[in-house]
């Protein structure tokens, strides 16, 4: 263990849970330092602005720093306890299995889920895997993304353009996918008809934190008796809606309902709203 590292953690650490200002002579005497060595540690955070000291009254106090950090990770902490009462609502109001999910390299990884009551219905199994390409969740994390042909191919860990199929009707080639991903940009939720299992498939419409990256997808099995894509249209608004204030509740916001510009060199990623 670095112990110069693990000093200057523990009294930034220290000085952040001060309700006040401290004095060089508090640090020291609290963790055990002698004065120069903590005159050190300290000067060495206000440099690096982790730490700020008061011209006046010479205090020390840990800066805003340690604030927008947290506030950058706090949407990624603990998400599934943090989207749970969303999943539950959209589970309640539609009647079909609905499941949390992130990426994980090529895959999804369901994180959470309420498995439908119907008589006939689609299950997913917590902690189990999916290929992006072929299930609405993956789809809609990568239309969020707006990957180009090359940065898709690196994602899905392709040697060439053709995917594997899982199912007669799994999407056979990169340039497909693209136009699929395309249109869950323009419409804001992505589709799998039987493409991953047959008789089953899903929606999904990304999650987005403070700084309008996708976290996170919601994802809706259905059975495919009662698929079709007319069906699946108008399950859509409910779902979409769903991902809309499980965004909002991790600080997501767009100006004036406006989607936020992406990044340069990308393709406008799309962004639930709440219609």
């Amino acid at each position: 263990m670095d112990s110069t590292l693990a000093k200057g953690l523990g009294v930034l650490e220290w000085l952040a849970r001060q309700g006040e200002g401290a004095r060089l002579a508090d640090v020291a005497q609290s963790l055990g330092l002698g004065r120069s060595n903590a005159h050190r540690t300290l000067q060495t955070l206000v440099q690096c602005g982790w730490a700020a000291q008061d011209i006046d009254s010479r205090l020390y106090t840990a800066s805003l720093k340690m604030f927008e950090l947290g506030a950058l990770v706090d949407g990624a902490v603990d998400l599934k306890n943090r989207l749970h009462p969303f999943l539950a609502t959209l589970a309640q109001a539609t009647g079909e299995t609905i499941h949390l999910a992130a990426l994980d390299g090529p895959d999804i990884v369901y994180l959470d889920k309420f498995d439908s009551e119907l008589p006939v219905a689609a299950y997913s199994r917590i902690g189990g895997r999916a290929p992006a390409y072929c299930a609405a969740s993956g789809k809609a994390l990568l239309a969020a993304r707006a990957l180009n042909d090359a940065a898709l191919r690196a994602r899905l860990a392709l040697a060439s353009d053709d995917l594997p199929a899982h199912t007669p009707h799994t999407l056979a080639t990169l340039e497909a996918l693209q136009a699929d991903l395309e249109a869950a940009r323009t419409r804001g939720w992505a589709s799998n008809f039987e493409e991953w299992r047959l008789g089953v498939c899903g929606l999904g419409a990304a999650v987005f934190n403070a700084r309008a990256e996708p976290v996170a997808a919601i994802g809706m099995s259905v059975p495919a008796i009662r698929c079709t894509p007319a069906q699946a249209s108008a399950l859509a608004p409910q779902l979409r809606a769903c991902a809309a204030q499980a965004s909002a509740s991790l600080g997501w916001t767009a100006p004036c309902g406006q989607a936020p510009a992406p990044a340069a060199g990308r393709r406008h990623p799309y962004v639930p709203d709440a219609t």
